[in-house]
C-alpha cells in the first residue's frame, strides 16, 4: 500500500529515495561512478547521475549540481550520438546544465545553471559560461572563497545513516494503516473476505497514509531548515547535510503528494514547509528550499520551477534567499537563483533565468535572460485573479476528486496482492513467482486503460481555444493529469518510456503518432493537439507544450513534429510551432510559439537559432570511431535504422546545410506566459 501511495517520483526517473539515484550528493556517488568506469578525482562532488556508459571524467574537487545531464548521448533521428564528457579539476557544473557528447569543461571553469555545453567548443579553464548553447559570460568565478575541503568521518556517517532512513519514511507513514489491515485480516479466514475488507477500508487508509507521510515530511523539513541560512558554508558539515536532506524530501514530495500541487492547497502546503507565500498564489510543481523562498500575493509559479537552489564550488556551499514579487510569473522550468529577486509584475519565461537586476513589469526570456517588451492582456478578473467564492468552492470540489486515482492505485495493489496469494495457496510459491510478472503486467495495463478512460470522460477531445484559469475545463484537465501521474505512470507508464508501447498508450489518449517514432517522454499535455509523424525522435525530458498561460488565460494550439524530425533532450516546443521533415532541434532548446522550422535544417538554443557548426560536426561527436583526445576514450556515432521517413536528414559528420528560417511576425517580441503539463 505504501508503494502505491508514495512511490511516484519524477516521470523522467523514479523517486531518488528508492533506487541508486539516492547515492547522488553523498560520498558514495564517487564510488558508484568509478564502478561504472568513470574517472573520478579526489573530493569530486556528484549531485547528479554519472554516465552509465562510463565515458566520464571528473577532476579533483569539481562540483556537479543536481539534475545536471551527464549522460553523454542523444538520439538525432536515426543517429545515436555517444561521447565522453570531461569536467576539469575544481570546475562547477550548475543545476540542470546539459553536457553534450564530447563536452569538455576546463579546470576551475564555471558552467551556469541550465546551460548547454556543446561538444564542438570546449569551455576554457577559469572561465564562466552561461546559456544555451553555452558561451562566455561576465564571470562570477572569483566571488567564491578559496577552495577548501572540510571532510570528516562524522558527516560521512550521517549520510550513511540518512539513506536507509529516508527510504523507510513511506513505510513508517504506512504503519498505522498496516496495523489496521492486519487486525482486519486476522479475523478472516478466506481470501474473498479479506478482499472485501480491503476494498472497504482502502480509501480511508490511503488518505491516512498520505496524511501521515505529509506530516512526517513537514516535521523533518521544518526541523532541518534551521541551519539553512544565506551565505557560504562548508560543503561537508551540518548545513550541507541539512540542505541535502531537505532537497531530497522536497523532490520526493512533488511525486508523493502530486495531488496537492497546482491546487488551492499548494500555498498552504508550501507555508507548512516553511516558505513565505502570499494570498492568491498559483503554484505547480515548484522545487525550492522552503526557508529561503518568498512568494508575494498573486504570483504564478509554473511547472518544474526552481527557486533558491543551492550552488557548490571548491568545497563550499552557497545559499541565498529568493523572492518572487506580486503578480510576478515564473515560467515552466524557470530558475530564480540564490540571492535573486523578481520584482512585481515581472515575468521569467519558459526555460529562462531571473536576471540579477530587473525592473517591475519587465519580461525576460532565454539563458542568459534577454529583456523583451510585453503587453499584459486584460481579462475578466473574476475568472483570473479575483474569483468569487462560488468558483473557489467549485474548484475545491473538483480538486478533492484528485484523491480518486490515489485510491484506485491502492485498490489495484490490493487486487494484485490477493491474486498472487490465491495462486500461491493453490499452486505453491514457485507458481506464484512464475505468474507474478503476468499479474503485474495486467495491473499496469488496467491502470493505463483507466487513465485513458478518465481522459475521455473528463475532458473529451482537446481542441485549440482559450479557457480562463478559473474554469471547469482547466480543473478537469488537471484531474485527468492526476490520473496519469498517480495511477498510470507508477504502475506501468515509466517502464514504457522509450518503447513502442508508450506510443500505443499515447495514441489511446488521442495523440497522433506515426510509425517508427522514438518517444522518450510522456509530457504531451493536451494529447489530441500533438502530431508526431513517421520516424521522428523525441528525446528525454522534452515537453510538447500545447498550451500557454498568459495573464491566467489558457490558450491551446497544435504542435507538430514532421517526419524524421528530432527534438533534443530537455527541449520544449510551444503551441502553434512546427518542425519540418528532417529538421533537428538540439538539447535545452526552446522553439517559440508559432515558429515554423524549415525542413532539413538544424537549430539549437534558447530561443532557437542556427546550430553552431564546429570541426566535428553539429552532433558534437566525430562521425567515426576515434579516440577522444581529452579522455583517451572512444567517441561514437551509431546509426540505428528505423522506419524510413521522407526527407530524412542522415548526414553524420562534417557541416550540415542550415535551411533558411521562415520568420514569424513578432517572434522576438511576443512573450507568452507558459504553463506546461504538470511535470516533475
Amino acid at each position: 500500500m505504501a508503494r502505491c501511495i508514495c512511490g511516484s517520483g519524477r516521470p523522467s526517473a523514479p523517486s531518488p529515495s528508492s533506487n541508486v539515484a539516492a547515492l547522488v550528493g553523498t560520498p558514495w556517488a564517487r564510488h558508484y561512478a568509478r564502478a561504472l568506469g568513470c574517472r573520478v578525482g579526489r573530493d569530486a562532488e556528484l549531485h547528479a547521475m554519472p554516465p552509465v556508459t562510463g565515458l566520464g571524467s571528473f577532476g579533483a574537487g569539481c562540483s556537479i549540481e543536481p539534475e545536471a545531464d551527464l549522460a553523454g548521448w542523444w538520439l538525432d533521428g536515426d543517429v545515436l550520438h555517444l561521447g565522453s564528457v570531461k569536467v576539469g579539476a575544481g570546475a562547477r557544473i550548475g543545476t540542470r546544465a546539459m553536457l553534450m557528447p564530447g563536452a569538455r569543461v576546463g579546470d576551475r571553469a564555471d558552467v551556469a545553471a541550465g546551460s548547454c555545453v556543446l561538444g564542438e567548443v570546449p569551455v576554457p579553464a577559469g572561465e564562466h559560461w552561461h546559456g544555451s548553447p553555452a558561451r562566455r559570460a561576465a564571470g562570477a568565478v572569483d566571488d567564491w572563497p578559496a577552495p577548501a575541503q572540510h571532510r570528516s568521518k562524522r558527516w560521512s556517517l550521517a549520510y550513511a545513516v540518512s539513506l536507509p532512513l529516508l527510504s523507510l519514511l513511506p513505510v513508517v507513514a504506512a504503519l498505522p494503516s498496516f496495523a489496521i489491515v492486519f487486525s482486519l485480516v486476522d479475523q478472516d479466514r478466506t481470501l474473498g473476505a479479506v478482499l472485501t475488507q480491503l476494498l472497504v477500508v482502502s480509501p480511508l487508509l490511503a488518505v491516512l497514509t498520505l496524511a501521515c507521510y505529509a506530516g512526517l515530511t513537514v516535521l523533518l523539513v521544518r526541523a532541518l531548515s534551521g541551519p539553512i541560512r544565506p551565505g557560504f558554508h562548508p560543503a561537508h558539515g551540518r548545513t550541507a547535510w541539512c540542505t541535502w536532506v531537505v532537497s531530497r524530501l522536497m523532490n520526493t514530495a512533488r511525486g508523493s503528494f502530486f495531488p496537492l500541487y497546482a491546487s488551492l492547497f499548494t500555498p498552504v502546503w508550501l507555508r507548512l514547509l516553511g516558505a513565505r507565500v502570499g494570498r492568491r498564489v498559483e503554484s505547480s510543481t515548484v522545487l525550492a528550499l522552503p526557508g529561503l523562498m518568498t512568494v508575494d500575493d498573486g504570483a504564478f509559479l509554473a511547472d518544474d520551477t526552481l527557486i533558491a537552489p543551492f550552488e557548490m564550488r571548491g568545497g563550499w556551499l552557497r545559499l541565498g534567499a529568493s523572492r518572487v514579487g506580486k503578480r510576478a510569473f515564473v515560467g515552466n522550468s524557470g530558475i530564480v537563483g540564490p540571492g535573486r529577486e523578481l520584482p512585481d509584475d515581472a515575468l521569467v519565461g519558459v526555460l529562462s533565468d531571473a536576471p540579477a537586476h530587473a525592473e517591475p513589469g519587465s519580461s525576460w526570456l532565454g539563458r542568459p535572460g534577454l529583456s523583451l517588451p510585453r503587453v499584459a492582456e486584460a481579462g475578466d478578473l473574476s475568472r483570473t485573479y479575483a474569483p468569487p467564492r462560488r468558483l473557489m468552492v467549485a474548484r475545491a470540489a473538483v480538486e478533492l476528486c484528485r484523491l480518486l486515482p490515489v485510491v484506485l492505485a491502492v485498490i489495484l495493489g490490493d487486487l494484485v496482492a490477493v491474486a498472487l496469494q490465491q495462486v500461491i495457496d493453490s499452486d505453491g510459491l514457485a507458481a506464484g513467482a512464475a505468474v507474478s510478472g503476468l499479474i503485474l503486467i495486467g495491473a499496469g495495463i488496467a491502470a493505463c486503460l483507466v487513465s485513458t478512460l478518465a481522459k475521455w470522460v473528463l475532458v473529451g477531445r482537446f481542441r485549440a481555444g482559450e479557457h480562463p484559469l478559473w474554469s471547469g475545463f482547466v480543473w478537469r484537465n488537471e484531474l485527468h493529469d492526476t490520473f496519469v501521474e498517480e495511477l498510470a505512470m507508477p504502475w506501468m507508464g515509466r517502464t514504457l518510456i522509450g518503447t513502442p508501447f508508450l506510443n500505443l498508450w499515447l495514441r489511446s489518449l488521442g495523440a497522433r503518432i506515426g510509425r517508427g517514432v522514438w518517444c522518450e517522454t510522456h509530457w504531451l499535455p493536451e494529447t489530441d493537439l500533438v502530431r508526431i509523424e513517421d520516424g521522428a525522435s523525441v528525446n528525454r525530458g522534452c515537453v510538447l507544450q500545447t498550451h500557454l498561460f498568459h495573464d491566467r488565460l489558457m490558450r491551446l494550439d497544435e504542435v507538430r513534429l514532421g517526419a524524421g524530425s528530432t527534438l533534443g533532450p530537455h527541449s520544449i516546443v510551444l503551441p502553434g510551432s512546427e518542425l519540418g521533415a528532417g529538421t533537428s532541434v538540439g538539447a535545452s532548446s526552446l522553439v517559440m510559439r508559432g515558429e515554423q522550422m524549415p525542413a532539413d535544417s538544424r537549430w539549437a538554443g534558447n530561443p532557437v537559432a542556427a546550430w553552431p557548426v564546429g570541426p566535428s560536426g553539429p552532433g558534437g561527436t566525430q562521425a567515426d570511431e576515434t579516440g577522444d583526445e581529452t579522455t583517451g576514450q572512444p567517441r561514437l556515432v551509431v546509426v540505428a535504422k528505423r522506419h524510413p521517413a521522407p526527407g530524412r536528414h542522415r548526414q553524420q559528420g562534417g557541416s550540415q546545410q542550415v535551411g533558411s528560417r521562415r520568420p514569424v511576425n513578432g517572434r522576438h517580441r511576443e512573450h507568452e506566459r507558459p504553463r506546461p503539463a504538470r511535470r516533475r
